[in-house]
């Protein structure tokens, strides 16, 4: 009874041993990958250790045997089963002639149990961009700087538009043109006789060119220059980086370790950071502006606080006993912006 046994477990091993030997193999060819369950290297027919000119000839070879301008099969499943060979004529070639390419599938031919690898190097190749990212970048930038130097003169043109206007700077560019005798009005006869809407038009462009070359805007209407656009900035940013670590090494150097006195212009750039304006901004104030600002020292911290203070109580006065003022804070806690009225004011 034992030996009976011992034979039906011997028995089971076998047949466990004959299940698991019969198992499929793991297979290096993945459907929807390359050449799919076909070897690329036998759809071409050549070995794997074929060159590329051996690989260009035997696809060229192939390609017109099965291509599908010549190929003139005598039944429509042939020609279905020709165009598919075709296909896969051209995806094995465009798989080796590729250096990059063919490494990644010799590699997944090699090691075949690496699946989730075969998959990301595939689609990584397949889905990568075909420019160079720099190249991308490159012309992305030089566009953002080709819109801001356009929006720029767009907006230095509106100032210098409204700034002919205003009979202020108007009659004194007047002023100006005449003392350079710009606006002199010579009597004209014959043919070369003007009218009086192109001496009119001229006249226009004189006082527009003076005071285009006289006033200095500020701020966000200034006259654009080729430095301040992204390109210039960014090609520029090394040498505007080294100057400031040798402005601030130089600071730390004469105020900290020193002890030296401020400036006027240390002074103003210490009021400028107080109150937290660009430079465009602090630019723009008036000159008895800035020389309020050093009378009162808000270059110093506790100065610039009591300042704001002073300032937001002004306002705040000035708020309390403006008409306009009272007449919404009224406005707002009787009727309210979300309330139905029908009063006039």
């Amino acid at each position: 009874f034992q030996l009976l046994l011992n034979l039906r477990g011997l028995w089971r091993l076998t047949v466990l041993l004959l299940s698991v030997s019969s198992l499929p193999a793991v297979t290096a060819l993945l459907e929807g990958l390359y050449c799919g369950t076909e070897v690329c290297y036998d759809v071409l027919g050549v070995s794997r250790e074929a060159s590329k000119a051996e690989i260009a000839r035997a696809y060229r070879q192939l390609a017109r045997r099965y291509h599908p301008d010549r190929y003139r099969p005598e039944e429509p499943e042939d020609e279905e089963n020709s165009h598919t060979k075709f296909l896969l004529i051209a995806t094995a070639y465009e798989t080796l002639k590729d250096e990059d390419s063919r490494r990644d599938y010799d590699y997944m031919l090699d090691h075949p149990e690496e699946y989730y690898q075969h998959y990301y190097a595939y689609y990584r190749r397949r889905l990568a961009p075909k420019v160079d990212v720099r190249i991308v970048i490159l012309v992305a930038i030089c566009a953002i700087s080709a819109i801001q130097y356009v929006s720029w003169c767009s907006s230095y043109n509106k100032a210098i538009n409204y700034l002919v206007t205003v009979p202020k700077y108007r009659i004194q560019a007047m002023e100006i043109a005449k003392q350079q005798g710009m606006l002199s009005r010579t009597k004209e006869k014959g043919k070369n006789r003007r009218s009086k809407e192109e001496i009119r038009e001229q006249e226009e462009e004189v006082i527009r060119d003076i005071i285009k070359n006289k006033i200095d805007i500020k701020g966000g209407y200034q006259k654009p220059s080729l430095s301040d656009i992204l390109l210039c900035q960014m090609a520029l940013f090394p040498f505007y980086l080294s100057r400031y670590v040798a402005w601030y090494a130089r600071w730390v150097y004469r105020f900290t370790v020193c002890r030296e006195e401020y400036g006027e212009e240390e002074k103003l750039y210490l009021i400028r950071r107080n109150m937290k304006l660009s430079q465009a901004q602090f630019d723009s104030l008036e000159e008895n502006t800035k020389q309020t600002f050093l009378e009162k020292q808000l270059w110093v911290r506790e100065n610039y606080e009591a300042y704001r203070k002073e300032r937001e109580e002004e306002m705040k006065a000035k708020l309390a006993t403006d008409p306009k003022m009272k007449r919404y804070r009224r406005w707002m806690k009787n009727e309210g912006p979300g309330r139905l009225t029908f009063t006039d004011d």
